[in-house]
């Protein structure tokens, strides 16, 4: 099973510098994929959980295959709607191409109705806006022009049109933060793509009762990845931030969890 981690590219502590020294320490811990989020209007319902600076996903991976090697890069997850079909296919067709084809499109429609209304996309059409867009974005990639190969697509979400829309149009199934009892359940009725969760990452001293997948002492956090990994995931991607946006002040907190969890799970 392969770690990623989900590298906070927002916040009042991010900067180029910082996305760099995440990128570096990321590789250099020896995990497999790198990825961001995304948002392009920082609007009042996106800013009180992920405040400005913003890095758009695409400009900011690319930057980031420049300085690293062969980590693998990936989006947790482009909002589909928020970009023409035709702009998302080729953006990710030049971004896999110059990375050496290290990258993954993971998507899903989003939540921020504020945002959707300042780029002005219905939020009420945002999941079938999202399926006729992964249609277009296939049917582009088939032709020769966009030098596609292999460009896997991650889908998010956990509900009964996301499971639908991952076995339409998925390479994996990639949701966010739920717990063992959600993940079984949505996995057991899925057949065909890949397992590739996005977990929580939050290290605690004394063990949790009640908690998401990747909440909890080591102990906790590595027996979820090891459940992670029998239930036949893929990938598990890990992601270090709690949610109070003056943590990306002091990322070194952030890596020392991520050192000591790559430290014992390998």
């Amino acid at each position: 099973m392969r770690i990623g981690v989900n590298v906070p590219n927002f916040g009042p502590g991010t900067s180029p510098d910082v996305l760099r020294s995440w990128a570096r320490t990321v590789e250099g811990l020896g995990f497999d994929l790198l990825m961001v989020s995304d948002h392009l209007v920082v609007t009042d319902d996106v800013a009180a959980q992920y405040p400005a600076p913003f890095y758009e996903p695409f400009t900011t991976l690319s930057w980031l295959a420049g300085v690293t090697e062969g980590i693998t890069l990936g989006t947790t997850v482009v909002v589909v709607p928020y970009r023409h079909p035709l702009a998302l296919a080729r953006m990710a067709a030049n971004l896999h191409r110059l990375s050496g084809g290290r990258f993954v499109l993971g998507v899903g429609v989003g939540w921020a109705r504020r945002e959707y209304e300042a780029l002005g996309v219905s939020y009420s059409r945002r999941g079938a806006l999202t399926d006729d867009a992964l249609r277009v974005v296939r049917e582009a990639w088939a032709d020769p022009g966009y030098e596609v190969d292999h460009l896997p697509i991650w889908v998010g979400g956990h509900s009964p049109a996301a499971l639908r829309r991952v076995t339409e149009h998925g390479d994996a199934w990639h949701p966010l933060h739920l717990s063992r009892e959600q993940l079984a359940e949505g996995w057991a009725a899925l057949d065909g793509p890949a397992l590739a969760p996005r977990i929580a990452l939050r290290l605690t001293e004394r063990p949790l009762e009640r908690r998401r997948l990747g909440e909890g002492t080591l102990d906790q956090v590595l027996d979820d990845l090891a459940w992670l990994r029998d239930l036949g995931a893929d990938t598990t991607v890990l992601d270090p931030f709690l949610g109070d946006p003056d943590e990306t002040r002091h990322p070194e907190v952030a890596w020392q969890a991520l050192a000591t969890v790559r430290k014992e799970f390998r």
